[in-house]
């Protein structure tokens, strides 16, 4: 299997979207309905757990949240007033069943559910730790590492057991628990993987991006903070826990560029006018002489925006979209495998013949996409194609939750702008600055102090210790040693 969406595939890939329902009949049928809202951020399997007042009822499945949750008999068996969901991009563990989420299990404390975003970074050596001690893991997956954590603390209330679990990790986590004492909603310190809290009616709810709470008519209340714990027990007992000690929050910059849908409202700015100002940041620092402005859609649309409204030139739609195309398709043979991609874009030939346009696209990964795009419009006889980018070259690997290929397969880690440029035949290249995607945020970057948002994947900045990394590194360097040696 191939997808036929190969210019979305030279993606980074968000791991997840939780979403969470506390106090509302038919509790499930909302988080069905928030994970819809949720789906561009994970797409190979969805789950929803909920709970009764005396059972615990789980449905998972692989694929889309449309065809597993939008029936009535899977609906109807989630039964409560209390539930959970997921969707899933894998980044740790496999895409078996298994380690499809929520997670579940039967602690001595009763029924544990667990929905997380976000990837932990030291996740294997706590499993070896545990493993060591007893415990037997049922998943491949880093959340289940903070289900025996959990189990095996000596603290006496649940409680102060997740908070123990929760200063073991390190890494990046959004999460929300269920017990049959209520649900959880918590940060890690550094806010890297965003959640919010609304209302509707007298139910509260907890999702990823405020969108989610928009399509369910829930009212945006606030962001849950870095490192805190919000625990609701009921509809008059909800309270606020901060466990850690402070730290200057570091929350994702990349929920700006590519992985928040634009209509969402992410630390009280608009997603879509940041990334508009992006692309107008990127006209000021890399202006070209051309006819068009065009976006790979979708996501390069909100900055081609900025930027032709910036330079003057006019915006088009010189690449047309096609929604109607399944995410998979059996491509036998490399012929079809490349007709492939037309099924899902193709040139707005009449509008760009001998123009000299300027492509927006939102990253390079690979690069494979770029040069897709590149040739696309050569073949549909533009006269010049200029690619711009709206963000940093992304030179490292994320480790907190995002699908980043290994470091030596991002094009930008092994060519400098000109390279990448002739890698992609394009007539030029260039992509926003780091200082320019800051300003876009209305925070100017100061080199004295350390950043507002997580931009390892340009900078290489890492806010957290990688412990799995380190070590695995270390084994690899040993490795190469001892061959020498040998």
């Amino acid at each position: 299997m191939l997808t036929t969406n190969p210019l979305d595939d030279d993606k980074l890939h968000e791991e997840c979207g939780i979403f969470g329902v506390y106090g509302s009949d038919g509790a499930a049928a909302l988080v069905a309905l928030g994970l819809h809202a949720l789906q561009h951020r994970g797409q190979e399997a969805a789950g929803i757990t909920s709970y009764d007042g005396h059972d615990f009822h789980t449905h998972r499945a692989t694929g889309h949240v449309a065809g597993n949750f939008d029936r009535d008999d899977v609906i109807g068996s989630l039964r409560g007033q209390i539930a959970c969901g997921h969707v899933r991009y894998a980044t740790t563990g496999d895409t078996a069943l298994r380690n499809v989420q929520p997670l579940y299990a039967e602690l001595a404390s009763g029924g544990f559910a667990i929905a997380h975003n976000g990837n932990l970074s030291n996740a294997m050596r706590l499993r070896r730790d545990l493993v060591r001690r007893g415990s037997i893991f049922q998943s491949t997956s880093d959340t289940e590492t903070i289900i025996h954590l959990v189990a095996t603390s000596s603290y006496r209330t649940f409680v102060d057991k997740f908070i123990d679990a929760l200063k073991q990790v390190e890494g990046a986590y959004s999460l929300i628990v269920m017990t049959p004492e209520g649900m959880i909603a918590c940060r890690d310190p550094l806010g890297i993987r965003p959640l919010v809290m609304g209302k509707l009616g007298e139910s509260i709810i907890f999702a990823s991006e405020t969108v989610a709470l928009d399509v369910v008519g829930a009212e945006f209340i606030r962001s849950v903070e870095p490192g805190e714990l919000v625990i609701v027990k009921g509809l008059e007992d909800i309270t606020s826990h901060r466990p850690f000690a402070p730290v200057a929050p570091r929350p994702c910059i990349f929920e700006y560029v590519y992985f928040s849908r634009p209509d969402s409202i992410s630390e009280e700015r608009s997603v879509y006018s940041v990334r508009k100002e992006i692309g107008a940041q990127l006209a000021i620092e890399a202006p070209v002489d051309a006819d068009l402005v065009i976006p790979v859609p979708d996501s390069g649309v909100p900055a081609a925006i900025g930027y032709a409204q910036q330079s003057g030139i006019p915006f088009e739609l010189g690449i047309i979209r096609s929604h109607y195309v399944g995410r998979t398709f059996i491509q036998p043979g490399d012929k079809v495998r490349h007709l492939g991609v037309k099924l899902k874009h193709n040139a707005n030939r009449a509008l760009i013949k001998g123009k000299r346009v300027v492509l927006i696209d939102d990253s390079i990964v690979r690069g494979t996409t770029s040069l897709k795009i590149v040739q696309m419009m050569r073949e549909a006889g533009a006269a010049e194609v200029h690619m711009r980018i709206a963000s940093p070259p992304t030179r490292h690997s994320c480790f907190y939750g995002v699908d980043t290929p290994e470091r030596a397969k991002l094009l930008a880690a092994k060519l400098d702008v000109p390279g990448m440029s002739e890698f992609i035949h394009a007539d030029s290249l260039a992509f926003v600055s780091i200082d320019g995607l800051y300003k876009a945020l209305g925070e100017p970057r100061r080199a004295d102090i350390r950043p507002s948002h997580c931009d390892a994947c340009f900078t290489g900045d890492y806010p957290t210790t990688l412990t799995d990394q380190d070590e695995a590194v270390s084994i690899d360097q040993f490795a190469m040693l001892a061959e020498r040696v040998g």
